[in-house]
């Protein structure tokens, strides 16, 4: 089975690359099942439902979220009946929405997706370690599931690390989010987990994580803000993680990064 995840769509630039290139993407490298993280796909912050059904028209099977879940105000009211649409697993009990879901990709795979929020240097959330881990002792892997793919939606790169090294042999991917920049330390596990620190993102690099450079240098200058952060606009790079796995266990057996497009360096997922 061949998994594709995307990072963080960022403003108009990023769903535009995603809407241009993802259908070609997934007809040329065979790709069975896409996940996308959509926290930030509008206007910088938050996910309307436009926005939401762009990327799912592009061919997104899950659309992720993270600690910008619900900036955007609709979204309270549209995550709920939007089943592929997560937010993280481990916010307060009430918090509308899912965290986890149960996936049939265009092939009849069973995929479990499941999206985490970090607690290192994040705002105060319920332990990601014990969320995750009940969700997919619900749906082992190689058992009711095909495949399980992890966002975990953190800032440090430890954290996930942790995460990855906990999952090992139960999960397919385990993935980072949020900080925007691509890591190479992507590789497989002991246990036959692929992963990788961060995905990256789906927006424009000549920018600070995505946002015009001029307000960000402002701040770090003077420390005051003097107006709201806006997503740049030029060509977007798509930044994720392609993996292959093995049919009987689910396992992964390649995991290549994925750079198309754009001002970064290009990494095609040649299987």
């Amino acid at each position: 089975m061949r998994l594709l995840f995307l990072g963080d769509v960022v403003g108009r630039s990023g769903r535009e690359a995603v809407a241009e290139r993802l259908p070609g993407i997934v007809e040329q490298y065979g790709f069975d099942f896409v996940v996308i993280n959509g926290e930030n796909a509008s206007h910088g912050r938050g996910l309307t439902e436009a926005h939401y059904q762009n990327l799912r028209d592009a061919g997104a099977d899950v659309v992720t979220l993270g600690d910008h879940a619900f900036d955007q105000r609709d979204t309270l009211s549209f995550i709920e009946r939007e089943p592929n649409l997560l937010r993280p697993i481990n916010m307060p009990p009430g918090t509308p929405g899912r965290g986890a879901m149960f996936v049939e990709s265009r092939k009849g795979h069973r995929v479990l997706v499941v999206n985490a929020l970090g607690r290192v240097f994040m705002g105060p959330v319920d332990d990601p370690f014990r969320a995750v881990e009940a969700a997919i002792a619900a749906c082992p892997l190689g058992e009711q599931a095909d495949s399980i793919i992890v966002d975990f939606h953190t800032e440090a790169t430890s954290e996930i690390q942790g995460m990855g090294h906990f999952l090992d042999g139960r999960a397919s991917l385990v993935v980072g989010t949020h900080t925007h920049i691509p890591t190479s330390d992507h590789r497989i596990l002991r246990g036959g987990t692929a992963l990788m620190a961060d995905a990256g993102m789906c927006g424009d690099f000549d920018s600070v994580i995505g946002v015009d450079t001029e307000e960000p240098i402002n701040r770090f200058l003077t420390g005051i803000a003097n107006g709201r952060f806006s997503p740049a606009e030029g060509e977007a790079t798509l930044c994720g993680v392609a993996v292959e796995t093995d049919t009987r266990s689910g396992l992964a057996t390649k995991v290549l990064p994925v750079r198309i497009g754009g001002s970064l360096s290009q990494a095609l997922p040649e299987f």
